[in-house]
């Protein structure tokens, strides 16, 4: 009879003890090691990007800078901030926040889930135009980076409901692996029209938030991959002393070399690997891309409303696409060009105005690493703009005046020229 019991009752009552374990146990990440911090923060692991209890202890510190981007922090050069921050001994070290397909929606949802450690803080945001396609962000990449931690923290602090949560409860609903979560999908249908979640998801939503905290809490470090020795090789190539010259010129050296078997100033390597064999179906084949017309530009609007609630500083990047390649390949320059002038006017309408349109210098030799990443005289530039906002203290707080027609339609739509300054 015991027997029989215990076979109806056992199951559910060792999944009870273990959830109690699992929510109880005073096994964590040791937060306060500055080892699994510098680890981090060139680890760019999708853990860490999902996550909270890393990335919130570094952004909430003095030493660590919030440096946001995608698959262009994943190029290790001397040139890297994260190399230069290192080799000359500064007060920041960048704590990279992206990877290649973390876009507005990813950067918007990670900052959020940061509450206060992003107050007053400065940031730099790399601002790539090739994030701004027909449908914005794909499907793939949005699930590879989507956190159901972030988002029930979203949805579980809402106390009212704001332009900026209607528009974010919309565009997760564009997605599938969001719809097939019914209980966040209703929670989402009442947002998106004005209403806060009822009780009992409130209730459910609160749950499953203090079940994926406790996870992080408990395996936040799995996938992070120091990139210390990659870094190091990388800062043995650098001159003692810092001097813009010097840097130039061997910057310039490093990428002549680097870029030698090939017409376009890409790197060997890259040419090798994802260009070579498809050359011929490569030429002409970008003639009707278009980066002016994308739902992105209401999703950089969330960025942009969250950094504003922040009152951070921010320093935007906007690098340019290799002019050798565009020429090969027929992107139009002059739309990147009406690109920049769209995303400068969101920017700068609303009082960010601090910002590094590289867009010019698509051109200039060495500058990208290949077709779409900045390279060595790029990342040397970038880092001309970026070490005096950083180390400079600011004269006057920033002063943001956010408006909510940069979620419409038709601003997405909106053509450069049309724009009315």
């Amino acid at each position: 009879m015991k027997k029989k019991v215990f076979g109806i009752f056992g199951p559910i009552i060792i999944s009870v003890v273990l959830l109690v374990v699992f929510f109880f146990a005073p096994f964590q990440i040791d937060l306060d090691s500055k080892r699994v911090l510098e680890d981090a923060s060139t680890s760019m692991a999708t853990n860490i990007l999902r996550g909270n209890a890393i990335k919130n202890k570094a952004t909430g510190s003095k030493e660590y800078v919030p440096f946001f981007g995608s698959s262009e922090l994943s190029r290790i050069s001397a040139f890297h901030p994260s190399a230069l921050a290192e080799k000359y001994d500064r007060k920041y070290r960048p704590f990279l926040l992206g990877a290649p397909g973390t876009q507005s929606l990813t950067q918007a949802m990670m900052m959020q889930s940061m509450g206060e450690n992003l107050s007053h803080k400065k940031v730099i945001f790399i601002l790539s135009p090739q994030w701004f396609v027909k449908d914005g962000v794909t499907n793939d990449y949005f699930n590879a980076y989507f956190s159901d931690l972030q988002t029930y923290q979203w949805v579980n602090n809402l106390e009212k409901v704001t332009d900026d949560d209607k528009y974010l409860a919309q565009r997760l609903m564009d997605f599938p692996k969001v719809k097939k979560d019914k209980r966040l999908s209703h929670s989402l249908d009442r947002i998106k029209e004005g209403s806060l979640p009822n009780s009992s998801d409130r209730n459910y939503i609160n749950l499953m938030f203090n079940m994926f905290s406790r996870e992080d809490e408990l395996f936040g470090k799995i996938g992070m991959m120091s990139k210390e020795e990659v870094l190091k090789k990388a800062e043995k190539r650098l001159p003692e002393i810092y001097d813009d010259g010097e840097l130039d010129r061997l910057a310039a050296e490093i990428g002549e070399k680097a870029t030698n078997n090939n017409q376009f100033e890409i790197s060997n390597a890259f040419y090798n690997k994802r260009v070579k064999k498809k050359l011929n179906s490569l030429e002409g084949s970008q003639k009707k891309w278009d980066y002016r017309f994308s739902p992105e530009f209401s999703d950089l609007q969330l960025v942009l409303s969250q950094l504003a609630q922040d009152n951070a500083e921010v320093l935007f990047i906007i690098p340019p696409v290799n002019k050798h390649w565009t020429d090969f390949t027929g992107l139009s320059q002059e739309m990147l060009q009406g690109f920049a002038e769209k995303v400068k006017y969101q920017l700068e309408s609303q009082g960010f105005n601090n910002i590094a349109d590289f867009t010019k210098e698509s051109d200039t030799q060495y500058f990208m690493a290949d077709t779409i990443h900045l390279g060595w005289r790029g990342w040397l530039a970038a880092d001309q703009r970026i070490k005096p906002f950083l180390e400079n203290s600011s004269k006057k707080a920033p002063r943001y005046n956010l408006q909510s027609s940069f979620y419409s339609k038709e601003w997405q739509q909106k053509e450069p020229n049309d724009i009315t300054k």
